[in-house]
């Protein structure tokens, strides 16, 4: 009997954890900011968003996003944020808890019970959350593989970014999942041969759902 073969390939914001755009409410109390102070939503309104449409849209990086709201949120507070990390600090804290998804911590766990490997492909882990916060994941011991921009300087989408981590995986590209929130990385993984699920951050179980299909295992209960 032969080995099982395969790896679960996830984007970190977003995916694994929480967005940004889902928890402005513990943001503002953090921040000492009144209800309501925090209007954008990106996916979960992009009509209301339109910075949101033009990242979508190219016009903009994902980078680029997130520096004008660190600057704006900065501004709110008295402050000169210059970096995405000292927004994310100031508004989420160290406790991974509150912020992770359950249906990817559930779906980590099934991937590893089945003998498959699991990876973390990133434009921003570290850029956005601070190197100390890894150590606070209770996956971070099961990945098999971290390929994080931050150090890589290789943003997805461009290929390289995924053959690294296929070729740190030890895999074909078609053994592995990949997952993410955004369009352009997606179409990025496809390019290279990756089987993908498109994210959506308004029903995380269902993608995590289809991932797992895709591997051939099924959900631990």
């Amino acid at each position: 009997m032969t080995d099982p073969q395969g790896a679960l390939v996830l984007d970190f914001g977003g995916v694994i954890s929480r967005t940004m755009f889902e928890t402005h409410e513990h943001s503002e109390r953090a921040l000492g900011l009144a209800p309501g102070s925090l209007t954008w939503r990106g996916p979960f309104d992009p009509a209301g968003d339109p910075l949101w449409r033009a990242m979508q849209a190219d016009e903009i990086s994902e980078r680029d996003y997130w520096l004008t709201r660190t600057q704006e949120v900065g501004a709110l507070v008295g402050a000169e944020w210059t970096l995405m990390q000292e927004f994310v600090i100031a508004a989420r804290g160290a406790e991974a808890s509150e912020i992770l998804r359950p249906e990817a911590l559930a779906a980590m766990k099934t991937v590893k019970a089945s003998g498959l490997k699991l990876a973390v492909l990133s434009n921003e882990l570290d850029l956005f959350y601070g190197a100390d916060f890894r150590h606070g994941l209770p996956f971070w011991d099961d990945l098999d593989v971290v390929v994080d921009a931050t150090y890589t300087r290789i943003l997805k989408p461009d290929p390289r970014a995924y053959e690294d981590c296929i070729i740190q995986l030890g895999l074909a590209p078609a053994d592995c999942v990949f997952v993410d929130d955004q369009a352009r990385n997606i179409a990025g993984a496809e390019r290279v041969g990756m089987q993908t699920v498109h994210f959506d951050v308004t029903n995380p179980g269902a993608s995590y759902a289809r991932a797992l299909d895709l591997l051939g295992v099924s959900a631990i209960a």
